[in-house]
């Protein structure tokens, strides 16, 4: 009886990787030739604005255009990110074909005009719409489509960042807070590794990311704690710092959106507004190191991603210099991911701090790069991963302690407002969206909605 047992749960769970396997390979190698055309579209976009400054004062009109885009062509494809995960939960009307060809082109179009956004959100959406269409030729039930789903979005992040197992734990992280779906983790891990390998066939390469050897272990630690138990405390103090960032960040995203749908009554000009405001505050800064990306320089001594890991590659306020101008464009209606600007923010903000705790500056740079992302996506697992991927498994201590103290102090916020929570960080928040919780907010909240940030309900 025990043989029959074992062989019989053995041969199903060997059918259905094998199953699993052949359909999960195709779609991811897809996703990842999508995502590949679309970071080449995308570095060729954002090099051609530094080299025709002048297309940033068109950027109003871009926002006019992709409202439009949208107005005509979209319907649910404006759900973004939140729609693959409503789809994931709770099947309906699936995750649109047109989704992928919208977003891909408008993200082109936002960065091309000086727009301040990511990347990420794009290739989750192309990642989303692909896997659903493939599903629909293989004729999938819908727990299948499902898990296809969530590998798409392994993929898509697994081959935008170049971080495939990131990808594989992010897809079954982010869609229930304090709980990870691990039905879907072989379908997960293929595609991550299957979308990230399409990606470097391709010839495409990611920025590489340095942390410097730290000063020796005194020895009296050595034997217990493979670091000095002072930057421990550094590390946490400053996380703590990562996880508000976080919290800022998505309060002002949803607030800003929600504040602009409520005063400005012809939807089309908010973009317009947003375009403008983009524009002046470049005129107040006196440099455009806070448009785009924030990866590649512009010009000699710009504040990017990669200065920041080196002292005096960010001025004290670069992290929330970038969170305004992302907070506004994608507020506004502009497309494009969240999660680079967050790298962005986090690097500045860790360089800020190590000065301020006399730290090292490449690891506190790192440490803010994975932690302000994991706050604002509450995948403080996934974010470890990243940490491990990008810096390697020297610090993996660290990036653990950043991660989860930075995701407890974002509370119950996030960039992602379909994400249900199933263990909450605090009260009892369980069984609810992340919409629902933000709105339970409390004081913030209140005086949010009094002066017309956020609609009352």
């Amino acid at each position: 009886m025990q043989n029959n047992l074992f062989s019989s749960q053995h041969f199903s769970i060997l059918k259905n990787a094998l199953r699993f396997t052949v359909i999960v390979i195709p779609v991811a190698a897809f996703i990842g030739s999508a995502v590949a055309f679309f970071l080449w579209l995308l570095s060729g976009a954002i090099h051609f604005r530094f080299a025709h400054s002048w297309l940033l004062y068109l950027l109003p009109l871009a926002g006019i255009a992709i409202y439009f885009i949208y107005k005509l062509f979209g319907r649910s494809a404006e759900k973004g990110n939140n729609l693959i995960i409503d789809e994931i939960h709770n099947p309906g009307g699936g995750v649109p074909k047109r989704m992928a060809p919208l977003v891909l082109l408008t993200t082109i179009i936002t960065h091309l005009f000086g727009g301040s956004a990511g990347r990420e959100g794009t290739a989750v959406q192309m990642g989303g719409s692909i896997a659903q269409m493939m599903s629909k030729w293989f004729k999938l039930n819908p727990a299948d489509t499902q898990t296809l789903l969530t590998a798409g979005i392994a993929a898509g992040f697994g081959a935008v960042f170049g971080t495939p197992l990131t990808g594989a734990v992010f897809a079954m992280e982010v869609l229930t807070i304090g709980r990870v779906q691990y039905n879907a983790l072989l379908p997960c891990l293929i595609a991550g590794i299957t979308g990230d390998v399409t990606v470097a066939a391709w010839g495409i390469h990611h920025t590489a990311y340095h942390i410097d050897i730290l000063p020796a272990v005194p020895h009296w630690f050595s034997g217990y704690i493979s670091t000095d138990l002072l930057l421990i405390i550094k590390v946490i103090v400053a996380s703590i710092a990562f996880g508000l960032a976080s919290y800022l960040f998505a309060r002002m995203v949803h607030g800003i959106k929600s504040f602009f749908t409520h005063y400005v009554k012809t939807p089309w000009l908010i973009p317009a507004i947003g375009g403008l405001i983009i524009i002046a505050l470049t005129f107040i800064n006196g440099k455009p190191d806070y448009l785009s990306l924030g990866v590649d320089a512009e010009h000699a001594g710009a504040v990017t991603i990669p200065s920041a890991f080196h002292a005096g590659g960010a001025d004290t306020w670069s992290w929330l210099w970038k969170t305004i101008y992302t907070t506004i464009t994608l507020g506004t209606g502009f497309k494009g991911g969240e999660v680079t600007p967050l790298f962005y923010i986090g690097a500045t903000m860790g360089n800020t701090l190590s000065a301020l705790l006399n730290a090292p500056v490449s690891l506190f740079a790192a440490l803010g790069f994975i932690a302000v992302f994991a706050g604002a996506t509450n995948t403080p697992l996934a974010c470890t991963f990243m940490g491990i991927e990008l810096f390697g498994g020297e610090h993996a201590l660290l990036f653990a302690i950043a991660c989860f103290t930075a995701y407890l102090f974002s509370g119950h916020t996030g960039i992602y407002s379909s994400q249900r929570i199933g263990v909450g960080k605090v009260d009892d928040m369980e069984d609810k969206t992340l919409s629902e919780a933000m709105k339970r907010d409390g004081y913030l909240y209140e005086k949010l909605a009094k002066y017309g940030f956020l609609k009352r309900k």
